[in-house]
Parts: structure tokens; C-alpha cells; sequence
């Protein structure tokens, strides 16, 4: 990145003149992505579907990353962008590694992330903003930990869950009702695609679990051991589940009045 930007900086992701536009500009946008704090790590997942205006682009997209061993990226936003600069998070992140012999923390690598959206928000005044949300396990804190982030690169620290994109409104609420703090790893993942479910419920630009196309959603877990992506057939199970139980309760499960 220094060296790009000292040498030739139209390179960098949010340095390319763009041309004059009038109107939105059409690209593929990825769109919701949730996270879970849980005791001993956290969980990321994100839907498989990708919008350009009204019409679905891909329904297969990856919109999580792992950034290293111990921390994630979940994409949204304008994909194209948004997958160059997890790219460009993992290569630094890796570079920085190599050269002090140590890993960055959690908080510096949340740091810099906010630092490369920073520098995004030109195209993001012209419509191609980039959104994610960061997760990973502190090894220093020894905790998961979740950071959302705005078009300008402004972080937050989020407890217990959150989530970003256009479903964000509708996985949050669903969240918001059934997330407890003594969630074990496997109640962590089963929240996570039932949030999902509820956003693509509402959101049409937000794919629910594909059973006819075997497409689920990439659900990955941090804990101390490091990153791990469930396989097509543990996401899988975990969606037909959720899938079973919308047979008898559409609107999902019930949280207690008091």
C-alpha cells in the first residue's frame, strides 16, 4: 500500500479516476452478512447471492473471507471492489506477519481495515461503496470480538451480534430476539442462518438456503483453535433444519414475552 501510493497511486482501489456518470451506476452488490459472538469465538456468515439492480447477478457468490488465522471478512456492498479490497487486507496482513514476526491484533487489523474503506470513499460517492463487517478471536482478550464499519471507514464495536447490508435491518431484528450470552458454537451457527432466512424473508435481494440448487450460506466460525469453514454438508444440515422447523412456524421461532 505505501509503496503504491508513493509511486503509483491511481492503482489502489480508491484512487481510480472514474469517469463522469449520470445516474446509479449497475454493479453487483453482495448484501447481507451477520455475525455472533458466542463464549470461545464467534461466528460469520453471509447469503449467496449477488443483485445488480432488480435482477440477480450470481446466486452462488463467497462474500466471507478469512483475513488470516484468527479473524474474518464479510463482504457487502459493491462486489467487485469489496473482493479486491479483502485481497489486499489479506496480502498486508500476511506481509506484516513476515516481517515482524508477529501477528498484528485484532484491534490493529480492525484499524486498518477502516483505514483502506477510508480510502474508498470517493467511488463510494459515486454509488460503489464498499460495507464489510470484521470478525475475529483475540488471543490477547481471549474473545471473539465483531467490528462494523461505515462508507467513510468509521468502526464500531459491536457486543453480542450484528450484521450489515440490505437484510441487515431484518437479521438484526431476528437476532436481536433470540441471541443469548451463553450460546455454545453449534446454537451460534443455527442463529446465524435462521437471521439469514429472515432477512431474505423481507429482502429480495438477499438469497435464503437453495435446497434445489444445493447453495447454502457460508457460515465460518473463530475460536482459539483459529478459522474454520463449515463444510457444504454441516451448512447444509443446519439449513434443512431451519428449513423443517419454517414448515410449521413460517415466521421462525418464538422468543418469550417476558
Amino acid at each position: 500500500m505505501d509503496f503504491l501510493s508513493d509511486h503509483q497511486p491511481e492503482m489502489l482501489p480508491g484512487k481510480r479516476q472514474l469517469p463522469p456518470t449520470q445516474g446509479v451506476i449497475e454493479a453487483p452488490h453482495g448484501t447481507t452478512i451477520v455475525a455472533v459472538a458466542f463464549p470461545g469465538g464467534v461466528v460469520l456468515a453471509g447469503d449467496r447471492r449477488a443483485t445488480m439492480g432488480n435482477v440477480i447477478a450470481q446466486r452462488d457468490i463467497e462474500k466471507v473471507f478469512p483475513a488470516d488465522e484468527y479473524s474474518a471478512v464479510g463482504i457487502a456492498g459493491t462486489a467487485g471492489l469489496a473482493v479486491e479490497m479483502v485481497k489486499l487486507f489479506q496480502l498486508e496482513l500476511e506481509h506484516f506477519e513476515k516481517v515482524e514476526g508477529a501477528q498484528l491484533s485484532l484491534e490493529g487489523k480492525a484499524n486498518r481495515l477502516s483505514t483502506m474503506i477510508r480510502s474508498n470513499l470517493g467511488m463510494a460517492m459515486q454509488g460503489l461503496a464498499v460495507v464489510p463487517l470484521f470478525a475475529g478471536y483475540d488471543v490477547d482478550r481471549e474473545k471473539g470480538r465483531i467490528f462494523s464499519y461505515d462508507v467513510t471507514g468509521g468502526r464500531s464495536e459491536e457486543h453480542g451480534f450484528a450484521a450489515t447490508g440490505s437484510g441487515s435491518i431484518f437479521a438484526r431484528g431476528a437476532m436481536k430476539k433470540l441471541f443469548r450470552d451463553d450460546l455454545n458454537e453449534e446454537q451460534a451457527t443455527t442463529l446465524v442462518v435462521q437471521a439469514l432466512y429472515d432477512a431474505a424473508d423481507d429482502d429480495s435481494a438477499t438469497g435464503g438456503p437453495d435446497v434445489a440448487r444445493r447453495i447454502y450460506p457460508v457460515v465460518t466460525v473463530i475460536t482459539e483453535d483459529g478459522f474454520r469453514r463449515l463444510t457444504e454438508d454441516e451448512a447444509g444440515e443446519i439449513a434443512r433444519a431451519v428449513l423443517q422447523r419454517r414448515l410449521e412456524q413460517p415466521d421462525g421461532p418464538r422468543a418469550a414475552l417476558l
